[in-house]
């Protein structure tokens, strides 16, 4: 309970908003947002007007805030976040949660105004290849920011809680993303693309550079492989660098666009022979997870936060950053059935508590509850003195 014996309340600024079940922010609001209620929480999430026909005031006991935004790629999530943050300043919310660490700069809002606020920062935005230059430079500077005007730092993995404290010198608070792990599917939904249990390898995420499918779909045409590389995901918008990848001449390849039917992309996972991950600049990424959750065999890119959620290798493999790297592991992957069926016979207990979804909601409703405290402390100290 807050002051007066009324419930905590908590506002979620930063997502597209609920329910929308688009990418990792928003599963991670569901997930977390619906528990949080069901612990007599109240929580009210802001969400991007543009975005959502029919506007309910609440839903699963979740209140709704339309916010407008400006939409344009680069400015939609600024915008609306900016406009969110004005909104919850002078609204009667207990703690303000902020995800994404291009909205570092609007905590200066919130300290105005007395809020106590954490912000989760994500991955390492100003390295994304998609954010070169102008884009680059604001993602180090609203981290940077993050780092100083919010009165808690998050952080979804021990790497990027490491990375956070070498380059800003900045303490963070370590909290993971959770998982809900299945062991079946219907493997009836992967006959829309012609496929059979195990006859292929899958990529999924969007198709941007830093996701590197396109150095996987490289490396998998040369290798001697007989199966298949179904490729899920797409960008919303006309993009250069997807169309070059799906222009790709190889009977092998599946481009499927985005897959919104959660039950066939279960079943994508669920009846893969092993999953690729190229994701590179992230923390503790959804879609690896999923992969673990689903009993993958996982080949991922060999980065810090890939060698962590796989545990240095006993939950996976891993390929360097390069053509010859992607084909000797693809080759060495069809050639071993065994070997893969033994990294999915044990994908899922790479699911500690870490990263469960219970014991991660546990770890922000401890947080929130503790910088509610921290601040009524605050005001005490100042009416005393």
């Amino acid at each position: 309970m807050s002051k007066n014996n009324k419930p905590l309340h908590v506002a979620i600024v930063g997502t597209r908003g609920y329910p929308y079940v688009y990418g990792g922010y928003e599963t991670f609001v569901k997930e977390m947002g619906e528990r949080l209620v069901q612990r007599g929480i109240e929580v009210t999430v802001y969400c991007h007007a543009p975005l959502f026909e029919k506007k309910p005031k609440k839903v699963n006991g979740i209140n709704l805030v339309y916010i407008p935004c400006v939409e344009t790629k680069s400015l939609s999530q600024l915008t609306n976040s900016l406009l969110s943050m004005i909104h919850v300043c002078f609204s009667k919310v207990d703690v303000v949660f902020v995800v994404n660490s291009a909205n570092g700069p609007f905590g200066i809002l919130t300290k105005a105004f007395g809020k106590p606020s954490t912000i989760n920062v994500d991955g390492l935005e100003w390295l994304r290849p998609k954010w070169k230059g102008l884009g680059a430079r604001y993602y180090l500077f609203a981290s940077r920011l993050a780092t100083k005007l919010y009165d808690q730092l998050i952080t979804d993995s021990d790497e990027m809680e490491k990375i956070y404290l070498e380059k800003f010198n900045a303490p963070s608070k370590m909290i993971a993303y959770g998982a809900n792990p299945r062991l079946t599917s219907d493997s009836t939904l992967i006959e829309e693309w012609n496929l059979q249990k195990q006859s292929y390898f899958l990529i999924v995420g969007r198709l941007i550079p830093d996701n590197n499918a396109d150095l996987i779909v490289e490396g998998f045409v040369k290798s001697k492989s007989k199966r298949k590389l179904v490729i899920v995901g797409d960008v919303p918008y006309h993009d250069k660098f997807a169309q070059r990848m799906k222009q790709v001449d190889d009977k092998r390849l599946i481009f499927t666009g985005y897959v919104r039917d959660q039950e066939q992309l279960a079943s994508l996972y669920h009846n893969c022979y092993a999953y690729f991950h190229g994701h590179e600049y992230g923390g503790t990424n959804p879609a690896m997870l999923k992969a673990l959750g689903f009993g993958c065999a996982i080949l991922a890119l060999n980065t810090r936060f890939n060698q962590e959620m796989l545990q240095k290798g006993k939950f996976g493999w891993y390929f360097e950053k390069n053509v010859a790297s992607v084909i000797a592991i693809t080759d060495i992957a069809e050639n071993s059935p065994e070997k893969i069926e033994n990294l999915r016979a044990h994908s899922r207990e790479g699911l500690t508590d870490k990263y469960n979804w219970d014991v991660v909601t546990d770890e922000y409703e401890t947080l929130f509850k503790a910088l509610c405290k921290r601040k009524i402390k605050e005001n005490l100290v100042e009416i005393n003195y």
